[in-house]
This record gives structure tokens, C-alpha cells and sequence, in this order.
């Protein structure tokens, strides 16, 4: 699992996601298609239900088109959709 600030200007719309940790207990095990995302949080589609995660205290798994599945923390994606193409990524890896 590579993660590559192309990743982080993706389209997460449409993506599997899945909440690998979280200081939020119950945010732990959420997995599903995200179905919208806004500056803070992200919503997933979970068994039916849509399950919304704070991005701020979570860490993600979420699998590209082409099956590859790439570890995102949340605080890396922060901010509105639009604003993160025009941030500079800083590294972390």
C-alpha cells in the first residue's frame, strides 16, 4: 500500500472505503462505497445505511478501479474536494 499525493487529489466519490482505526470506537469496521464527501467528513455507504465519518480521526483503506488498495490517513485529506488539487502535498512517507 503506496500512498502517492495522487491519491490524496483523487475523486474519492465512487470508491470502496473501509475505517481501518479510529479514536471514535465506532467508526472502527465501516466499510462500503463513499457516496459523498464534505470538508470534514466523509459518507459511506454501509449495509444500506449511510454512516458518516469525521476524515480528521480516521484512517482509511480504500480500494482504486484498478483493485489496488492504498492506506489514506485522514487528516492528509481534510478540506473541501475541490481545495485539496491546488494544495501542496507534504510527504510523509
Amino acid at each position: 500500500m503506496k500512498v502517492t499525493p495522487t491519491i490524496i487529489r483523487h475523486e474519492l466519490i465512487g470508491l470502496r472505503a473501509k475505517v481501518i482505526r479510529s479514536s471514535h470506537k465506532g467508526y472502527i469496521g465501516i466499510s462500503g462505497e463513499v457516496v459523498d464527501e464534505t470538508r470534514n467528513t466523509i459518507v459511506i455507504l454501509h449495509k444500506g445505511e449511510k454512516k458518516v465519518v469525521v476524515k480528521e480521526v480516521a484512517t482509511f483503506h480504500f480500494t482504486m478501479p484498478n483493485s489496488t488498495v492504498v492506506e489514506v490517513d485522514g487528516r492528509a485529506i481534510v478540506g473541501r474536494p475541490e481545495d485539496r488539487l491546488k494544495r501542496r502535498v507534504k510527504r510523509l512517507w
